[in-house]
């Protein structure tokens, strides 16, 4: 990706949570290590904490939380390479038609082209649902990047459906995996159940789960079992978790034994010392994968579209909580995880490749450097416009306070724009209020409300 000058490219991130940040400057690093990063944190309901940002460890050369009528400004008036869009579909979309306005406003360097930043944008994981929802409001971006060959040959089956252009799509990998090879059992030999926020959703599902993590820790004292978290209270990922496990720990009967214990920390340190990774649909799966850990995907509450877990049929890696009480250890079907992204190359069977994981992102990194290359660019051509969706897309750009057109709407464009990094104590300490007012709206309020209307 060399920049038109011999100036750092200058690369813009723009994410609305941990998980997605963590995806966006990586992939970021992954097409380009030697960049200057500009971080810019969506503010809204999982705007990530200090914390939070410490945990997923990505790091940028600057970092402040931002509207996104203000982001459209920003990168508008700073000459960025490439911007990363790593955001929930609907802000993707609405920032792709705020951008292809404020870059219209321009003066084209010719009738049909401008001299603009690269876009690109694509999933922080598995995709196991809304599948043509998602990528169609992802559709406009140069560059839609799919994390496996089964993602890349389904998006472009999407966009073809619509009649849409495909050539945006561009086979990868999820950025952030990697770490050591497994190599044997530790000492103590290590169980983790990857907690997810929102999978499964009821407490009697998630009430059995955390049920079954601790009787397998009873049942093998010799071995440690790590229940690992997402969030602390008050915190809130990508997904909204309306029953954390915290607190149905501290219910659990007769508490955690002595060798079960609720964590937190970068998945990939709680990586380094698991000898069988356990979860529902967590992509933490295809992190354990990649490095040759054992791993399960529960089917103990089915196998449904819902939970997710269907998008591991053919891996091998479907397992109960009764076989791991067992001793089962699953063994991953390798064409699987080849056609998946995870695991290349490690154990291919004799005299046949399944791939580099170090030359996942090479294509996008060549079509990156193509478009720069090129100089003039066509404008930003989403496939939702007024005339295609005209009783959904206001709505989705409203959101974020853009009009049909991709313009501010009244109220927003006057409003002041903040020039300072993450707010910190007072503005902290008002927000942290804010979410935990929301958090019991969301874990106490509405379930209550949804009973009721049951009744």
């Amino acid at each position: 990706m060399p920049s038109r000058t011999a100036s750092t490219p200058r690369v813009a991130v723009l994410a609305d949570s941990d998980t997605r940040w963590k995806w966006g400057a990586l992939t970021a690093y992954r097409i380009q290590s030697d960049i200057r990063l500009d971080g810019y944190l969506l503010r809204g309901r999982a705007t990530p904490t200090v914390r939070q940002l410490d945990e997923v460890g990505a790091r940028a050369d600057s970092l402040r939380e931002i509207r996104g009528v203000d982001f459209v400004r920003s990168v508008d008036r700073t000459r960025y390479d490439v911007i990363v869009l790593a955001c929930v579909g609907g802000a993707v979309q609405a920032m792709l038609h705020g951008l292809a306005r404020a870059w219209q406003a321009g003066t084209p360097d010719a009738a049909t082209g401008q001299h603009r930043p690269v876009v690109v944008t694509g999933y922080v994981g598995v995709v196991y649902e809304k599948l043509a929802d998602g990528l169609l409001l992802r559709h406009g971006a140069d560059v839609v990047l799919a994390n496996s060959r089964h993602d890349a040959d389904r998006f472009r089956e999407v966009y073809r459906g619509v009649g849409a252009d495909d050539h945006s799509v561009v086979e990868c990998a999820l950025p952030f995996l990697g770490g050591a090879r497994y190599t044997g059992e530790h000492a103590p030999y290590t169980v983790v159940f990857a907690a997810q926020p929102s999978v499964p959703e009821s407490r009697a599902d998630r009430t059995y789960l955390l049920r079954r993590a601790v009787e397998h820790a009873r049942r093998h004292p010799d071995r440690e079992v790590l229940i690992k978290l997402r969030s602390k209270p008050g915190e809130h990922t990508t997904h909204i978790e309306e029953l954390p496990y915290q607190k149905l720990a501290a219910k659990a009967p007769g508490g955690l034994p002595a060798n079960c214990r609720l964590v937190y920390g970068n998945m990939g340190e709680v990586l380094d010392r698991t000898d069988l990774m356990v979860t529902v649909s967590s992509t933490a799966a295809l992190e354990s994968l990649h490095r040759g850990i054992p791993t399960a995907v529960l089917t103990d509450l089915g196998v449904r579209e819902a939970l997710g877990n269907h998008h591991f049929l053919g891996s091998g890696c479907l397992a109960s909580w009764d076989e791991l009480d067992a001793g089962h250890r699953p063994e991953p079907d390798r064409e699987w995880l080849a056609r998946q992204g995870v695991a290349p190359k490690v154990g291919a069977p004799p005299g046949r490749s399944l791939g580099d994981y170090e030359k996942a992102f090479d294509a996008a990194r060549a079509r990156v450097t193509v478009l720069r290359e090129a100089g003039l660019l066509p404008p930003l051509a989403p496939y939702y416009t007024p005339r295609t969706a005209p009783g959904y897309l206001p709505g989705i750009l409203a959101r974020h306070g853009l009009d049909p057109h991709g313009e501010p709407l009244a109220g927003y464009d006057a409003a002041p724009e903040e020039t300072g990094g993450l707010r910190r104590v007072a503005r902290e300490t008002v927000r942290e209020a804010a979410r935990g007012a929301y958090r019991h709206g969301v874990q106490r309020v509405a379930p209550a409300i949804r009973r009721w209307g049951q009744l």
